[in-house]
C-alpha cells in the first residue's frame, strides 16, 4: 500500500481530474467546472480510460507499467477507495457505490508502487443514477429525466418488451459540464405497459444503458377511427401518419397513428365548438406549431364569439403543453404599436415557421367597399393578410391582398374574396407561395425574408400568367387547371426556377369550355355530378418560360369528390401521398406509386374529415420508425 513519506515534498495536480498527489497520500481537491480528464504520466497505462456505471455495478480495469512492477489502486486518491466513491481491489476490479445522492464522476488511479508520483495513470468513471419516469398531462406520453455528470447525449429506447424497438431523438446535456436531460417519450398505444430505458453516449466516449423502467399509458381521448391497410406486395414509406380532424368537432383534432391505424399520440385543448385546428407544422425543436381558430368564412363581426373561443397560433410540446402563443388580440396590439393601420379578424388555415425562426401567419382582413360592380351599396369583403413575426412575436413585415389584387375578380363565394389556405416558403429564393382557394390561384410574393416589396411575381392557375402544357403541347382545356385547391407542397428539391409542385385540386368551381360548374357537398341523396371531381395534379413550373407542365393528374373515382380540405406531398421514397379530406363517407388518404398511381397504402376515417394528413418519420425530428404496426 502507499505509505507516508514515499513522495517527495510538494504536491502535483493531475491535469483536469481534480486529484492532488501530495506527501504520503493521494487526495481529492474540490471539483472544478471542467469535465474530468483521464491522464497518464510515466510508464503506466490504464484501460478503459472512460467508462460509465450505475450504482453498485462493477467493471475491471487493465493497467500495467512498461518495465513491470507492482501497482497500487486508488479511487479519488484513497487507496482501495471507500463506500462513498466506490472500491477497487488489487486486480483493478472496481465496484461503484451502492447509493449516491446525485450522479457524479470518480477517478480511478493505477500508480507504480515504487515511484507513484512519476508513474501513474488515471481513468474517469461516471456513475449514473437511474433516471426518473413520470406521467404527463398526455396519457400516452411519459417524461424521462436523467442526470449526466459529464457532457453527453441521451435517447430513450421504448417498447412493449425489454427488446424495446423504438427510440426517441437524441438530446444533449444543457451545458459543457453535463446536467439533467428530460425527454418526452411519445409514440405509445393507450392503456398499455411499456418498457423504457435511457441510452447514453458521453462526449468522452463512454456509453451507458440505464435500468429498465415500466410505464403504463392511460386512456387517450376519442379520435376518428382509422381503417388502414398496406396493399399486397407493396412497401409504404416507413413512419407514422398525422391526422388533422375538422369534423366531427368532438373528436381530437390532431392525432397520430401507426400505418396499421392504431392511435399512438393525441392532442386535445379546451376551446369552443367553433374552434378548429387548421394545419400543423412539426418544428426542428421537436415541438408542433398549430393554428387554432374559427373558420375564416364566418361573419366579420366578432360579437358572435363565445367566451373561451381561441384565435391564436400556438406552439406545443409532445405532452400538449403550450410553449408559447400569439393571440389575435396580441397581434393587433403589436401592429398598432408599430404604426400599421389595420385590424385583423382571425388567424386561419396556415402558419409556418421559417428557417430563421420567424413565423409567417395567415389572417383575414375585412374591408368595406361601396357600389362594387354587381354589388350596390356597402359590402364587407374578406381578404387575406400575411404577417411575418420575429422570434419575439413582433410583426416586422405585412402583406395585404387588397394592395396587390383586383377585388372585382371573384370566381367563387364572394364576398369571401380570396380565402387563402396555405403558405409555402421557398428556401432557394426566400420568397413565398400563397394558395388562394377562392381565386383558383397560387401566387408568388416577393418576400425575401421580410425585406421584399410584397409584389405579386406571378399567378399560377386559370386566367393567370402561365401556359398549361399537357403531353408536350399547350393545353387549352380549362378543366385541366386546379380549382378551389388546398395543401400544396414542393415535389422537388429545387423550389424556384424550374421546380415541381403538387396539391389537392378540390374542383369546386371547375371551369369547362362550356362554362364553370359550382359543386356543392356530396350527399347520399344528391348523386355526384360527373363534372364535380377532385384530382392531385403534379406540375413542373418554369418561372422564366411561364409554363406549367402537367406531369401527372391522379383522378380517383368520382365518389372521392373532395368538397374542401386535403393536401398532397411527396414522401421520402418518392411516392406521392394525397388526402381527400371530405368525400361523401369520410376522408380517404392514399400513398401511390409514381406515374402508375397504383395504391400502396390507404387509410380512411369513416364519417370524419381530415383537413391535413402528413406522413412523418416519427414524432421526433430526424428519427424514422420502421415498424408498420406498434
Amino acid at each position: 500500500m502507499l505509505l507516508a513519506g514515499v513522495f517527495s515534498a510538494g504536491a502535483m495536480v493531475l491535469s483536469g481530474c481534480g486529484v492532488t498527489l501530495g506527501p504520503g497520500s493521494l487526495s481529492q481537491t474540490p471539483p472544478t467546472n471542467r469535465p474530468p480528464v483521464a491522464t497518464q504520466r510515466g510508464s503506466v497505462t490504464i484501460s478503459p480510460q472512460y467508462s460509465a456505471l450505475g450504482p453498485g455495478q462493477q467493471m475491471s480495469f487493465q493497467a500495467s507499467a512498461a518495465g513491470g512492477g507492482a501497482l497500487e489502486w486508488l479511487v479519488n486518491g484513497v487507496a482501495g477507495g471507500n463506500s462513498t466513491d466506490g472500491t477497487v481491489d488489487s486486480s483493478g476490479h472496481y465496484t461503484a457505490p451502492a447509493f449516491l445522492p446525485k450522479s457524479k464522476n470518480v477517478i480511478v488511479t493505477a500508480a507504480l508502487a515504487s515511484s507513484p508520483t512519476q508513474n501513474y495513470a488515471t481513468a474517469v468513471v461516471s456513475i449514473i443514477n437511474p433516471g426518473i419516469v413520470l406521467k404527463t398531462n398526455n396519457p400516452q406520453v411519459a417524461r424521462y429525466s436523467i442526470y449526466l455528470p459529464v457532457p453527453g447525449k441521451v435517447a430513450i429506447d421504448f417498447g412493449k418488451s425489454t427488446s424495446y424497438g423504438f427510440t426517441t431523438w437524441e438530446q444533449p446535456t444543457p451545458s459543457a459540464n453535463g446536467g439533467e436531460v428530460m425527454i418526452e417519450v411519445a409514440g405509445m398505444l393507450g392503456n398499455t405497459p411499456y418498457h423504457l430505458s435511457a441510452n447514453l453516449a458521453l462526449d468522452d466516449g463512454a456509453t451507458y444503458q440505464d435500468v429498465d423502467h415500466l410505464f403504463t399509458t392511460g386512456t387517450p381521448p376519442k379520435t376518428s377511427t382509422v381503417d388502414a391497410k398496406t396493399m399486397s406486395g407493396q412497401y409504404p414509406q416507413p413512419g407514422i401518419e398525422m391526422w388533422n380532424t375538422v369534423l366531427p368537432v368532438g373528436d381530437s383534432q390532431l392525432f397520430a397513428t401507426d400505418l396499421a391505424g392504431q392511435v399512438i399520440w393525441t392532442y386535445s385543448y379546451q376551446g369552443t365548438p367553433i374552434d378548429l385546428i387548421q394545419g400543423f407544422q412539426p418544428l426542428a425543436n421537436g415541438h408542433i406549431l398549430l393554428l387554432i381558430s374559427y373558420l375564416s368564412s364566418l361573419k366579420s363581426s366578432g360579437s358572435f364569439l363565445d367566451t373561451g373561443t381561441i384565435n391564436a397560433v400556438r406552439e406545443i410540446d409532445l405532452a400538449g403543453n403550450t410553449i408559447r402563443q400569439l393571440t389575435m388580440n396580441q397581434l393587433n396590439q403589436e401592429l398598432a404599436a408599430r404604426g400599421y393601420n389595420i385590424t385583423l379578424k382571425s388567424f386561419h388555415h396556415s402558419a409556418i415557421e421559417l428557417p430563421n425562426g420567424h413565423m409567417v401567419l395567415l389572417a383575414t382582413y375585412p374591408k368595406q367597399f361601396t357600389n362594387l360592380p354587381g354589388y350596390p351599396g356597402t359590402i364587407t369583403v374578406i381578404g387575406d393578410v400575411l404577417v411575418d413575426v420575429n422570434q419575439s412575436m413582433e410583426p416586422d413585415w405585412v402583406w395585404n391582398s387588397f394592395d396587390h389584387l383586383n377585388v372585382n375578380r371573384h370566381p367563387m363565394y364572394f364576398p369571401d374574396w380570396t380565402h387563402s389556405n396555405d403558405i409555402l416558403y421557398s428556401p432557394t429564393d426566400h420568397d413565398l407561395l400563397l394558395s388562394m382557394r377562392h381565386q383558383n390561384w397560387i401566387i408568388k410574393i416577393d418576400f425575401q425574408d421580410g425585406q421584399g416589396s410584397g409584389n405579386v411575381l406571378w399567378r399560377l392557375g386559370e386566367g393567370g400568367d402561365f401556359t398549361l402544357i399537357k403531353n408536350g403541347q399547350p393545353d387549352t382545356n380549362p378543366a385541366d387547371w386546379f380549382y378551389a385547391q388546398h395543401g400544396m407542397n414542393f415535389f422537388s428539391s429545387s423550389t424556384s426556377g424550374i421546380f415541381k409542385l403538387g396539391m389537392m385540386d378540390n374542383g369546386n368551381d371547375r371551369q369547362f369550355t362550356t362554362g364553370s360548374v359550382l359543386c356543392g357537398p356530396p350527399t347520399a341523396t344528391n348523386p355526384t355530378n360527373p363534372q364535380c371531381y377532385s384530382t392531385m395534379p403534379i406540375l413542373q413550373i418554369n418561372e422564366a418560360a411561364k409554363t406549367a407542365t402537367l406531369l401527372d393528374n391522379y383522378t380517383p373515382p368520382d365518389t372521392y369528390f373532395n368538397f374542401f380540405g386535403g393536401d398532397a406531398e411527396k414522401l421520402g421514397n418518392g411516392d406521392p401521398e394525397v388526402d381527400f379530406c371530405a368525400p361523401l363517407n369520410g376522408a380517404i388518404v392514399q400513398e401511390l406509386l409514381p406515374n402508375t398511381n397504383q395504391v400502396v397504402w390507404q387509410g380512411t376515417t369513416p364519417g370524419a374529415d381530415q383537413f391535413r394528413v402528413e406522413r412523418l418519420g416519427s414524432l421526433y425530428p430526424g428519427v424514422t420508425w420502421t415498424q408498420a404496426s406498434f
